[in-house]
């Protein structure tokens, strides 16, 4: 305890790291403030408490901005929709592909490409927002009310993505993926005391142990690499020869992040969906609408946790090029020992990401599923969310990268850091990306 109150003290002795805390603390109040600025014409008392299935799922990211129809209540959302497009885009249109690799200038306008579209996205998503709201909560016409809303909605948008922005220039950690956690916690202390009032004390204590577990080793999913040894020949300079540097390639286990329960989780809702168009003349159709519209039942559970592995592999497979490595490496005069450069060079990083992909995806599918099981023993449906899922892995990567900041900071002012080592394990450790 004295050396935690001790690093917070150092943290706030660096004037910059202050400042940045601050500024953080103070765009965040702002976002937080906006989700409950409700839009022009709507009526709140008449708004709908619980919103169900996809959109609960939203509703949870925004922290309550979807169900309380504020100005902020499509969030940051279109703008993640519009970056995972891009995002494909440049693994399969060489015009994208051209642009990526053409440095800043072709950073920047593929983030210019990317507001255009979460423009785009916004205002088709603010017609079907409008459509999910209660007639009775709408106090004028629904034509105006709709054009109105889009217009509100697009500069809600627009101005949650500023916030983010300077987030990550003026505060501390990442401002999109800051904004999305705290959407999410915002929801804690009042699951958190809703599943106390509803069990017993020793019950509520189990299912807090359960979750700090869950916690842990989603952190240990998170940070987990596999080290590949690196041996660079020696050079010389002048007439000094200088020894070979050992370094490593890191591998994450789960080098493809919550991106597969993303994608899956959007496509689990197409059978429901599509079902739901023959569901009063087909058994078979309502059957399958009911199965998937479930989130507990095994069926929905078995085809959610295939579909995350095998997103898990793709996802990996166009994050990590093996074969681009292995020519860094070439480049560079660096070898595996034991390996020769190239193409088995390449084999050996593939054969060896093949293998720690498996129990990765394996893992991730149990996270994505676990907060179904935790239902299944009785834990409220907001309380569960917290035990994994796509909620549960964004937070514990958005708390790791951020301690990842503040622990630059100090070690950079001499200062111990919040490890007892001084590093977070694989964060700040002498490693070589090659990528």
């Amino acid at each position: 305890m004295k050396k935690f109150i001790t690093t917070v003290k150092n943290i706030f002795a660096i004037d910059d790291l202050r400042i940045r805390i601050l500024n953080t603390l103070g765009f965040i109040a702002i976002f937080r403030l906006g989700s409950y600025v409700v839009l022009p014409g709507v009526d709140p008392n008449a708004l709908t408490a619980n919103t169900p299935g996809l959109l609960g799922l939203l509703d949870t990211f925004l922290g309550g901005a979807f169900s309380n129809a504020s100005i902020f209540a499509l969030g940051i959302m279109p703008y993640i929709s519009a970056s995972i497009v891009l995002q494909l885009l440049t693994i399969a249109v060489p015009y994208f592909q051209k642009m990526q690799k053409e440095g800043e200038s072709g950073r920047k306008k593929i983030n210019q490409i990317t507001r255009v579209l979460t423009i785009v996205i916004t205002l088709a998503q603010a017609v079907g927002f409008v459509a999910t709201l209660n007639a009775e909560a709408i106090l004028i016409n629904t034509t105006l009310f709709t054009i109105m809303s889009m217009i509100i909605l697009s500069a809600g948008t627009i101005f949650c993505m500023w916030l983010g922005e300077r987030i990550t220039d003026k505060g501390i950690g990442n401002g999109i993926s800051m904004l999305i956690m705290i959407g999410i916690v915002s929801r804690f202390p009042g699951a958190i005391i809703a599943e106390f009032l509803s069990n017993q004390a020793f019950v509520f204590l189990i299912e807090l142990a359960v979750l700090f577990f869950v916690v842990m080793s989603v952190v240990m999913l998170t940070q987990a690499i596999r080290r590949i040894p690196v041996q660079y020949a020696k050079q010389i300079g002048g007439s000094s020869l200088y020894s070979g540097q050992r370094q490593f390639i890191p591998l994450k286990v789960n080098a493809a992040g919550v991106m597969p329960i993303i994608f899956a989780q959007s496509l689990m809702f197409l059978p429901s969906m599509v079902a739901s168009i023959w569901a009063d003349t087909n058994e078979t159709a309502n059957y399958i609408g009911s199965t998937f519209s479930n989130f507990q039942s095994w069926q929905y559970n078995l085809v959610f946790g295939l579909m995350i592995l095998i997103f898990t592999y793709f996802y990996t497979a166009i994050s990590v090029n093996p074969n681009q490595i292995a020519d860094d490496l070439k480049r560079s005069g660096g070898f595996i020992p034991g390996v020769k450069p190239g193409r088995s060079t390449s084999e050996y990083i593939d054969s060896i990401l093949t293998r720690i992909t498996l129990p990765g995806a394996i893992y991730l599918a149990l996270v994505a599923i676990f907060p179904a099981i935790a239902m299944i023993f009785g834990v409220t449906r907001e309380f569960a969310q917290f035990f994994g899922g796509t909620s549960l892995i964004i937070m514990v990567g958005v708390v790791l990268d951020t301690l990842q900041q503040i622990e630059s900071y100090l070690l950079m002012r001499h200062y111990d850091g919040m490890m007892k080592s001084g590093k977070l394990r694989g964060r700040t450790e002498n490693i070589a990306m090659a990528s």
